[in-house]
């Protein structure tokens, strides 16, 4: 087996079988040909299926002078589970990544926004416009509910249940699940719904898509960030802000207000508690305040 057909098998396997988006396989092939080429350019011909744990790590030494820790990490992390499919499959009988360390990163910390921050944000769209009501839902939609760009992006009237109170979103893996909406967002979606979108010209492969961009088609994932960026430089905010800072900040001012960490890995559609459990290092103020206000020795 070459690695052209290896990596075409295991990104089979990455939609098939774990219903993995494009750009999620787009990410696990990248690490899988960093390693192709650096074989290519080194006249190392050894197929995926006997190449060996020592020219492995001699490719992670060459990459740990280009790149950082954290991406070191990745990328063995991606080699890793491409060689545990190889052994699922019988291709190989052992992975030759099982015993080469990752290097120390530490935990990186997301960053978040303030409600004044998020409100001031939303204080600059230019509601004049019918793109500024799309955009207020949209924002509104990423802080209320949550969401991944992708699940923004991939919103269905469908998936609206206002009476019941709960969105129906597909996540990663195409796993569904409902979270709770807030009067605020379903006022701010039902404004854009009912006066701006009724209005257009729908493509009718968009029909059941919610946010639609001038022309009644998908919204990309780039418009969403493009639209988030011209937002944070208009409010004059400098952090370094993206779509998923919503959602860093949907996790933290629930967490801050008392809510159940198991609720939020549910309303997050994180698999493990233990990705959800980096929102309890991001204030530590509010730690402190738990501390001085409910234990006896405070």
């Amino acid at each position: 087996m070459n690695w052209l057909d290896a990596l075409k098998y295991y990104q089979d396997y990455l939609k098939i079988e774990r219903g993995l988006s494009e750009n999620s396989i787009s990410n696990y092939s990248f690490d899988i040909k960093k390693l192709v080429k650096w074989l290519d350019d080194s006249s190392i011909k050894d197929s995926p299926v006997i190449i060996n744990r020592e020219i492995i790590q001699e490719f992670i030494y060459h990459i740990a002078k280009e790149v950082n820790p954290r991406s070191q990490s990745r990328i063995i992390s991606g080699l890793k589970g491409f060689f545990n499919y190889l052994v699922f499959e019988e291709y190989r009988t052992t992975n030759p990544v099982d015993h080469i360390e990752s290097p120390k990163t530490g935990r990186k910390l997301p960053d978040t926004l303030s409600v004044k921050e998020i409100d001031q944000l939303i204080a600059t769209i230019d509601l004049s416009k019918p793109q500024g009501e799309r955009n207020r839902a949209i924002i509104e939609s990423l802080y209320g509910c949550g969401l991944r760009v992708s699940e923004l992006i991939n919103l269905k009237l469908s998936d609206l249940f206002f009476d019941e109170g709960f969105i129906k979103v597909t996540g990663k893996g195409n796993k569904q699940r409902f979270i709770p909406i807030g009067n605020v967002t379903v006022k701010y979606i039902s404004i854009y719904k009912n006066e701006i979108r009724a209005i257009q010209n729908i493509e009718p492969s968009a029909k059941d898509t919610l946010f639609l961009n001038r022309r009644g088609n998908n919204l990309t994932r780039a418009m969403i960030f493009q639209i988030v960026k011209d937002l944070t430089i208009k409010a004059g905010i400098r952090k370094k802000i993206s779509p998923h800072t919503f959602r860093h900040s949907f996790a933290t001012h629930l967490l801050e207000n008392g809510a159940d960490l198991r609720a939020i890995q549910q309303m997050l559609g994180h698999e493990s508690i233990t990705t959800t459990e980096i929102y309890t290092h991001i204030d530590k103020s509010h730690l402190t305040q738990v501390i001085n206000n409910f234990h006896p020795r405070r």
